[in-house]
């Protein structure tokens, strides 16, 4: 059978292509737009006259996004994650040394603010003595954390003890996964609440199983801070939609920086790093196999699906999803429904949405909500208070909802062992369910090639008449601009 072409999200699809050719496209340092005079002072004295192409793209990028210094307050946008794609030696570490340095420059109190996280110590030795060639003489500090000190050396470089509390001594903290993992844990006053940057040099080294359990520690780290009486204060939201409440006090951003030689072409793996509104710059030009491996590997294995499973899918274009899943809610009367989206932020949206409009008893159920809220969410729906459950695929999976009577895909799932996760979530345990894609006419194709190629024949096309509809676009437009207000 012919190559399956995955579909990707925009950002995998359609990057910011940076020449590859470093020799015949260097720019002059003083072309790129907003560099310190200080540093280029500095690049210079290092023998550094040009940048590779990658860092003449990424370093105004990282800049541009921390233009209103790194709070971030009322009106302020949050910044976009970062991905780039480019081979060893083509000079990621300046990429993003300067200008994290450069955005670092004016801050008066020492906080954890850019940590660099690498995958052996050996990188994690050169990245930092990077760090500290572009600060000496700044008054920023760098800490070094491998495990070739002693722990409690490594504390001593970290935190300090005053009568007052710990303070940092660290502003840019360079570590590998392990070590850095043991002082989250074990290090008194070792704080990430206002950490700015989080970079994952090497990516896809560790988005691998053994240190994704690393990065999700970070993440939590930096959105629990402490107060002095040792009680938890969440200082920051997670990244989402701006609301109002979300405006009212000034949060620092966390920004994610991801830097491979070969950053994954698996948008599954990438969305386990959360990832807000990515851009992604590549040099790798791989425009032939889109890695559709990912998605051909599984298909001699053919999956087995519950008996009294019926499957249908909706072409539609992407106006029409939302209208056809209030449809389904409100004229179709479906009930007992868990609706699946493709990433947190999506569930969120749809979420407003839904109860925007009204008439429908929705809930989210996103890696956003604490455990304890989750479990709440899940009793209700158990019980049938909560008619609709929009969640996204990292949180769902594993879990056993009980009693769902319809699945409804809202994103169509990229791979086939993702669409058999989610429609495996009704018809459990000999009892009925229908599981409904909402599939994109762009998609369709692709869609049902992907199922055909792991022997599911079964499914039905479902058209709904726009005429249907209809009757709720006047609601869904007032919806529409109530969660407008509500955003601004």
């Amino acid at each position: 059978s012919p190559q399956v072409q995955p579909f990707l999200p925009q950002w995998l699809a359609q990057p910011k292509r940076v020449q590859k050719r470093i020799k015949d496209n260097l720019c002059p340092i003083s072309d790129v737009p907003g560099i310190h005079p200080r540093l280029l002072k500095k690049l210079q004295m290092n023998g550094i006259e040009s940048f590779f192409p990658v860092q003449a793209e990424v370093i105004p990028a990282i800049l541009q996004s921390a233009s209103n210094g790194y709070l971030l307050g009322r009106g302020g946008y949050r910044p976009k994650d970062i991905c780039v794609s480019a081979p060893t030696g083509s000079g990621k570490t300046l990429a993003f040394v300067i200008p994290i340095v450069q955005v670092l420059l004016d801050r008066v109190v020492c906080h954890v603010r850019a940590l660099v996280v690498l995958p052996t110590k050996e990188l994690a030795q050169q990245v930092s003595k990077v760090f500290n060639i572009y600060t000496d003489g700044t008054g920023l500090k760098v800490a070094l954390i491998t495990g070739q000190k002693s722990f409690a050396k490594e504390q001593e470089m970290l935190v300090q003890k005053k009568v007052t509390g710990y303070c940092s001594l660290a502003d840019i903290v360079v570590a590998t996964p392990g070590r850095l993992t043991d002082h989250i844990n074990q290090t008194p006053g070792f704080s990430l609440a206002q950490l700015r940057f989080l970079i994952v040099d090497e990516a896809d080294r560790m988005i691998d199983d053994m240190h994704q359990n690393c990065l999700n520690q970070i993440v939590k780290a930096a959105f629990q801070g402490e107060n002095d009486s040792g009680f938890m204060l969440f200082q920051r939201t997670k990244p989402g939609p701006i609301t109002a409440a979300s405006s009212c006090s000034p949060q620092i951003p966390l920004q994610k920086l991801l830097f491979s030689a070969t950053l994954t072409q698996d948008p599954e793996k990438l969305q386990q790093l959360d990832l807000f509104q990515p851009r992604l710059f590549t040099s790798v030009y791989s425009e032939k196999n889109r890695d559709g491996t990912e998605a051909e590997q599984d298909t001699n294995n053919k999956y087995t699906l519950p008996e009294e499973l019926s499957q249908c899918y909706v072409p539609c274009d992407l106006n029409s999803k939302p209208l056809l899943l209030l449809y389904f809610m409100l004229k179709m009367k479906f009930t007992r429904v868990l609706c699946f989206t493709n990433s947190r932020e999506a569930s969120h949206r749809l979420f407003l949405l839904v109860q925007a409009f009204g008439g429908v008893t929705v809930a989210e159920f996103s890696s956003r909500l604490p455990p304890n809220e989750r479990k709440r969410t899940m009793k209700e729906f158990d019980q049938g208070k909560i008619q609709l459950l929009i969640s996204t695929d990292a949180t769902a999976r594993g879990i056993d909802v009980k009693g769902v009577n319809y699945v409804i895909n809202y994103d169509a799932p990229q791979f086939i062992r993702t669409y058999i996760h989610r429609v495996g979530r009704t018809a459990r345990a000999g009892t009925a369910g229908v599981a409904f894609s909402l599939v994109l006419r762009i998609q369709e194709r692709r869609f049902l090639r992907m199922l055909r190629d792991a022997g599911i024949r079964d499914i039905q096309k479902h058209p709904v008449k726009g005429n249907s509809l209809k009757p709720l676009v006047q609601q869904y437009e007032a919806a529409l601009c109530k969660l407008e207000k509500t955003v601004k």
